[in-house]
């Protein structure tokens, strides 16, 4: 896969239709070992279908053993490397084995926020005291589901259920980037994975990650950014018309970004109205509210590359 040891890459599992079943992290951890992350809703399924298309030569392993902590923020590196020192050398997708305060464990510096930081696999066993470890330390403060919703809402992050399932494609998605190139059209590996005829049909005809696109028979619709100019909170599910009151597509997440201090969203909106800058409207509560389609994310992402 082009990937090498100590190194991680977000990536995507489809069906035979291009559609995603799941999205995921894998690490390479040497030669002939990838440890991989997937969402924990989708766990069996993925088990599944990674069984059924990896073919004699792999196996899979589960480790339901093991629990995944995640700390981000701008004071991270310098929490855990208090507690573990050397951890501060990790530049972002990057990890390996350490010890936190005795503790065992399996670090990367990624996370799903759009901040710095480091999510943690450890025995689960060991979960409850290397939590309660990390919240000892000074300014470590434990945040719930919303919280982390908004902050990978404003770094324009994918939920699966919510911005991407079986009936999106990875174009559709605008996860292009996620696509390597040795994937895609006169590449060396070109296609060979589930759904390559269209998914590779539709990022042919994309000229790059958000606009430009010229066939909209091929590719209908694609997932964008969306700021309210209204300030009223638009919703996951909302409808979005044209302003002639056409139906052009729907909102899959929104809120009032704390940081960005106005209403935010992503949805998939017919290929004509995807291009930054582009005006339509929400109906919430049967009325209208303005929108833009703007770039992502939301607010600069903070990774540390070095």
């Amino acid at each position: 896969i082009g990937l090498a040891p100590g190194k991680q890459r977000y990536g995507l599992l489809l069906n035979d239709a291009g559609g995603i079943l799941d999205d995921l992290m894998f690490f390479r951890e040497r030669d002939d070992a990838l440890f991989v992350i997937v969402n924990g809703a989708c766990k069996v399924d993925d088990i599944a279908h990674i069984n059924a298309k990896i073919g004699a030569r792999c196996g899979v392993q589960p480790l339901p053993d093991l629990a995944l902590l995640a700390l981000q923020g701008p004071k991270a590196a310098a929490v855990l490397a208090a507690l573990s020192p050397g951890v501060e050398r990790f530049v972002f997708m990057t990890g390996g084995s350490v010890t936190i305060g005795g503790i065992a464990a399996f670090v990367t510096r990624s996370g799903y926020t759009g901040e710095d930081g480091f999510e943690i696999s450890v025995a689960a066993d060991d979960a409850d005291a290397l939590a309660r470890l990390l919240l000892s330390q000074a300014g470590v403060q434990p945040i719930g589901l919303g919280a982390r919703n908004s902050l990978r809402l404003e770094a324009g992050l994918c939920l699966y259920g919510n911005d991407i399932d079986t009936t999106t494609t990875p174009v559709e998605a605008s996860l292009n980037w996620a696509i390597q190139k040795v994937r895609r059209a006169g590449g060396a590996r070109e296609g060979g994975f589930p759904g390559a005829d269209k998914v590779l049909a539709q990022l042919a005809v994309a000229t790059d990650g958000t606009a430009g696109l010229t066939d909209h028979a091929t590719l209908t619709r694609k997932r964008v950014g969306l700021v309210a100019l209204e300030r009223v909170p638009v919703r996951d599910g909302t409808a979005l018309e044209s302003f002639e009151g056409h139906a052009i597509g729907r909102v899959t997440s929104g809120l009032l970004g704390p940081t960005a201090d106005r209403p935010i969203a992503m949805g998939y909106v017919a290929t004509a109205f995807s291009a930054p800058g582009t005006r339509l409207q929400a109906i919430v509560r049967g009325k209208p509210v303005p929108m833009e389609v703007t770039t992502l994310p939301f607010v600069p992402t903070r990774y540390y590359r070095g």
